[in-house]
């Protein structure tokens, strides 16, 4: 029996069934590479679900980690706050997107970030309704559950979701679904189900995670950003996947030249360490009653050392450009892939920069979802030593997230493999039929 199928054997006594996890377990990781139990090699194309922007271990973020650890690791900044916490407060606000006063508050995770955006918008506006999208990803507290759009794994079994959460259809041009008709659909539901003016806000991924890579028109979040100041609705920007550097920009939302009131981030921030963070107008943000948000992990100053560091290297060493650098690689290799007569499931490729996904169909004439295909490359591609994840609200697209500091040669690299993966995974399905 290897190493990894002991520890598989060990898992399944001990760990939750339902926390999922994959057959590779870690032993050591640097940069873009990862090797596990049994000391293969592995290059990660999922980077801890767009976590390891920068790579695994950046010394920077090493460096920085090991001199707070030399100085406390832990008091609550509701005890005894300090300074490195203010002062990456002060680098965000000046950081997003938008030319007004912020401020910031520091969680731990990405849904903590989304709960509290929620609670500032509703004490903000004393209105209780808020608006997702189709298809959105925003955690799995209760809250987070209900705004997510998908409802396998995230919603089956758990029950009623808290009430005054409303769905509309998010744009999505390759299943005929346009920015005017889901504009259209959202003045329906402001007519059918919730009065615009109890609404408190409306949140938003600018390229959805889970939900398959897809990306808001730019036209289609100003016309959100008009809605919102029409009715008095806070718009909340969830850059937790699609953040820090990801898609080209600090922020997505930049892509389409307009500002959310509030933006919640965590992944990609502190490099690995746990940290998420809530930064928008100060006037929402201090709604909230003194005492009503927070946490006593929040804003750990370990995780605060690496932020500050990630964000030093993302500027230093110009990842912005290097994720459309990387993502213009990855999409042109893909259509070169799609153009093979073994490939003809790739119904489309999409992305912004580095945040990059193919989406897989029966045939191209119906798009109809192909999910056992795409669960057979992401198998493939593991066996060859390349780590991706599936994604997609018919879990028929493969994402793929390197680290904005992978090598190019480390790119091409990955990019055979994962050829190679969706050739053989093609052939072998065909053979079945």
């Amino acid at each position: 029996m290897t190493a990894t199928q002991k520890l598989m054997e060990r898992r399944t006594k001990a760990v939750a069934q339902g926390v999922a996890t994959r057959g590779i377990y870690a032993v050591r990781a640097d940069n873009a590479e990862l090797w596990d139990a049994d000391g293969r090699r592995f290059l990660d194309f999922a980077a801890g679900i767009a976590v390891n922007n920068i790579g695994h271990r950046h010394p920077k973020v090493m460096e920085a980690v090991a001199k707070q650890a030399e100085a406390f690791t832990h008091t609550c900044f509701h005890v005894a706050p300090y300074e490195s916490y203010v002062a990456l407060a002060e680098r965000l606000n000046a950081a997003t997107p938008g030319d007004f006063a912020k401020k910031t508050m520091l969680v731990t995770t990405g849904a903590e970030a989304v709960e509290n955006a929620v609670k500032m918008a509703r004490a903000y506006t004393g209105r209780s309704g808020v608006v997702a999208f189709s298809g959105a990803f925003h955690g799995r507290t209760l809250m987070g559950m209900a705004l997510c759009g998908k409802v396998l794994p995230y919603k089956k079994f758990f029950g009623a979701m808290p009430p005054e959460v409303f769905h509309a259809p998010f744009p999505n041009a390759f299943h005929d679904v346009s920015v005017e008709q889901s504009l259209e659909m959202l003045d329906t539901l402001f007519k059918s189900s919730i009065d615009p003016e109890r609404v408190a806000a409306m949140i938003i991924e600018p390229v959805q995670g889970e939900g398959g890579f897809n990306i808001a028109p730019p036209e289609f979040l100003q016309a959100l950003r008009k809605i919102c100041d029409d009715h008095g609705i806070v718009l909340i920007a969830d850059e937790v996947q699609a953040g820090i550097a990801r898609t080209g920009k600090l922020f997505a939302f930049e892509h389409a030249g307009v500002a959310a009131d509030l933006v919640t981030m965590a992944k990609g921030l502190a490099g690995g360490f746990p940290l998420s963070a809530v930064t928008g107008r100060a006037e929402v943000v201090d709604a909230a009653p003194v005492g009503g948000i927070g946490g006593t992990y929040a804003g750990n100053p370990l995780a605060v050392a690496a932020a500050h560091a990630v964000l030093d290297v993302v500027e230093d060493e110009g990842l912005c450009a290097r994720a459309d650098e990387i993502g213009t690689e990855i999409k042109a290799r893909l259509t070169e892939i799609s153009a093979r007569p073994e490939a003809a499931a790739i119904g489309d490729i999409r992305g912004l920069g580095a945040m990059v996904a193919f989406e897989l169909v029966t045939d191209r004439a119906t798009n109809a979802p192909n999910p056992g295909l795409t669960q057979a490359i992401v198998a493939e591609a593991e066996a060859r030593g390349l780590i991706i994840l599936p994604c997609g609200t018919r879990a028929n697209a493969v994402r793929l997230l390197p680290p904005l500091t992978t090598p190019m040669e480390q790119v091409t690299e990955a990019l055979d493999m994962l050829e190679a993966a969706i050739v053989a995974a093609t052939v072998i399905a065909q053979a079945a039929e």
